[in-house]
């Protein structure tokens, strides 16, 4: 599968701040995995109960809070954004975490192909970008097509977890994972393992509602 032609992020600026270059220069090597074969997740931390793949981890702030309240979990983090992850290694290095490590690749291309069938224990989903015009909606991440790739990929039993600030999204997330038989579950509470990020401050501000998603491979 080649990387889609409707990609589900913006490719924003890649500058970065001199601390940001240092972190990507002096420990990618250590949190940074360069993916050229088949990835088992779970290899990554043999000694954790499971491991997460997070899709999207922006500038790491929520993730390293997760991954810290969460040691007895690995995390693995897409992102294609390189400021984002060499911010997201500033606060490893800051909050001394060994429960994460770093994919810089289009998410869905590496479910495709670098990833094997019934083998993911879950995925986080917090706070896609919506793409709100009508217009865009191709661009957002959850169509059937990727319900479908991650019904294949998680485990029995496995799940994935989607939060969105956005109703007409949550809305769209909803009927879509209703479509496929391979799922059962729906809106849930807010987990206590998911921090408040500032981005989601910023939107319960504005006066979004957020919706929390967790649906069950059957």
């Amino acid at each position: 599968m080649q990387r889609p032609s409707n990609r589900s992020y913006s490719l924003r600026g890649n500058r970065m701040t001199r601390a940001q270059t240092l972190a990507i220069n002096q420990h990618w090597a250590s949190y940074g995995l360069v993916i050229d074969e088949e990835l088992n997740l779970n290899d990554l931390f043999p000694d954790k109960k499971l491991v997460i793949l997070e899709i999207g981890s922006g500038m790491g702030e929520a993730t390293a809070e997760i991954a810290q309240v969460s040691g007895e979990v690995g995390y693995v983090a897409v992102e294609m954004h390189q400021p984002g992850l060499a911010a997201l290694i500033l606060l490893i290095l800051e909050k001394q975490l060994s429960n994460i490590k770093l994919i810089r690749e289009d998410a869905t291309y590496l479910l495709a192909n670098f990833i094997a069938d019934n083998s993911i224990d879950g995925i986080h989903l917090l706070f896609p970008d919506p793409w709100p015009k009508n217009r865009q909606h191709k661009k957002r991440m959850v169509q059937s097509e990727f319900v479908e790739l991650v019904a294949r990929k998680l485990k029995p039993n496995g799940f994935i977890h989607i939060a969105t600030d956005w109703q007409p999204y949550a809305n769209w997330i909803k009927s879509r994972f209703d479509a496929n038989s391979s799922f059962s579950g729906g809106i849930v509470a807010r987990p206590s393992w998911r921090v408040l990020s500032k981005f989601e401050g910023q939107g319960l501000k504005k006066g979004h509602s957020v919706t929390d998603y967790r649906y069950i491979k059957n």
